[in-house]
């Protein structure tokens, strides 16, 4: 349910964050996804909770071959890597989000590319929110006659403070959907016909599942960054 404002737009997001992921963490199930426009307000609940985070010293998550692959001659989206580390498997995920050929693929030859990365457990798999980070359908078409095609170089990966926070206060809450919320940084970058070019700093937050003995598999995006 919708906090009250706090008067910082900061702590706002802060501190909702910090109850909705608790909430989840407590209730032994977890996707936090999250939105709202001075700060973050959950309104699905479904798994989760987090683990040590690069970011904050606990764990260094240094680039691998998998957040650097690229999509394979004739594919319109990179395969999903084989890892059971979230943080490794969201910052893949995301270079496969930011990145894109319009030019080569239609908008539903890169969709169902990314459908790839999905877990196959409906209760923890939102597609809106996967598929939503694509261009609509008339914006493609514009992208396709402009030949536009997009890059991406990704950073640093981090779990959430809040999701850290969560995790330590109930750190049995993450067994019954193993479901990870993984903040990525990075930049985008774009070019088109006639040499046309630019570029983009970006972040975002995912929702990785990665259950024991089992590859990893995204389960959505969160509307919000979580710091």
């Amino acid at each position: 349910m919708p906090k009250k404002p706090f008067p910082d737009p900061a702590r706002q997001s802060s501190e909702a964050l910090s109850a909705v992921l608790r909430r989840a963490v407590m209730a032994g199930i977890v996707i936090a996804v999250l939105a709202g426009v001075a700060g973050l307000t959950g309104y699905l609940t479904r798994s989760a909770s987090p683990a040590p985070s690069p970011a904050s010293g606990a764990r260094s998550a240094a680039p691998t071959p998998h957040t650097t692959s690229r999509p394979a001659s004739g594919e319109p989206v990179a395969a999903p890597p084989r890892t059971g580390d979230p943080v490794t498997f969201a910052k893949a995920a995301t270079k496969a989000l930011w990145t894109y050929d319009a030019g080569r693929f239609s908008r539903a030859e890169h969709l169902a590319g990314l459908k790839r990365w999905l877990t196959g457990e409906e209760q923890y798999r939102d597609w809106e929110s996967v598929s939503g980070q694509v261009p609509g359908t008339a914006l493609w078409s514009r992208l396709h006659d402009n030949r536009q095609r997009a890059t991406a170089t990704v950073g640093e990966g981090h779990f959430p403070q809040a999701f850290k926070t969560a995790m330590s206060e109930d750190p049995g809450g993450i067994t019954q959907a193993y479901v990870y919320a993984v903040t990525v940084t990075g930049k985008q970058a774009l070019a088109w016909k006639d040499g046309g070019s630019g570029a983009e700093s970006r972040q975002v937050t995912l929702a990785v599942q990665c259950r024991p003995h089992r590859s990893c598999a995204l389960s959505g995006v969160l509307p919000e960054v979580a710091p």
